[in-house]
């Protein structure tokens, strides 16, 4: 075999691992999504029946899922959000097994992931603004939904890109993923920056 048909041959390997790396993020980010998203549903049920309830994730007045469920925001669509999670992670990870069992996915595959991770993103970017500004407190279940769906999107978005399906933008793709760890390392120490910011007097107490 010369060397372009080896180059030929490996070369749908090579296309397939960024899929197959996808797979094992969704499979895995999905999972935890899941678990989070169905212990604070747990966790309002068991505050719908009893007022008193202290939820398991209220551990202080500034992290606590308390005051977070009883808002306004954490309702936003007329049902308590986490029931979006419990919808969508399982999806997600359905979508992951299948890139792992080797679907060599269309188009409209990606093109629906890429609109399911982007309204995840932005809504999550949301939540964040309202738990520090308005709501004032933080839920760590919540929390661990911020940290899945980030790179989720993240990653999701780099190989639609570098892969051309929304019709361009190789190149932008191909030169984002040079520095994607740097660049989603940046993006959690920017929220990890303003969580420190909202609520600086209480962490000096706690010193």
């Amino acid at each position: 075999m010369t060397a372009t048909e080896q180059a030929r041959a490996a070369a749908p390997a090579r296309a397939h691992a960024p899929a197959r790396g996808l797979g094992w993020l969704y499979v895995i980010g999905g999972a935890i999504g899941l678990v989070s998203a169905f212990a604070l549903t747990i966790e309002k049920i068991n505050k719908l029946g009893d007022p008193n309830y202290v939820p398991s994730c209220s551990l202080n007045p500034i992290i606590t899922c308390g005051s977070v469920m009883d808002s306004a925001q954490a309702a936003l669509f007329g049902f308590p959000n986490p029931l979006i999670g419990v919808a969508a992670f399982p999806a997600l990870m359905a979508a992951g097994a299948a890139l792992l069992a080797g679907l060599t996915a269309p188009r409209w595959f990606w093109l629906g992931l890429q609109l399911g991770s982007t309204l995840g993103v932005v809504f999550v970017h949301w939540l964040i603004v309202q738990s520090l500004y308005e709501i004032g407190a933080l839920c760590p279940y919540c929390m661990v939904v911020w940290a899945v769906t980030i790179p989720i999107f993240w990653y999701t978005t780099l190989h639609v890109l570098r892969s051309g399906h929304l019709g361009g933008g190789r190149a932008l793709g191909a030169a984002l993923a040079k520095f994607h760890s740097f660049a989603l390392l940046v993006w959690y120490l920017v929220i990890v920056v303003l969580v420190l910011q909202a609520f600086w007097s209480y962490w000096i107490s706690l010193v």
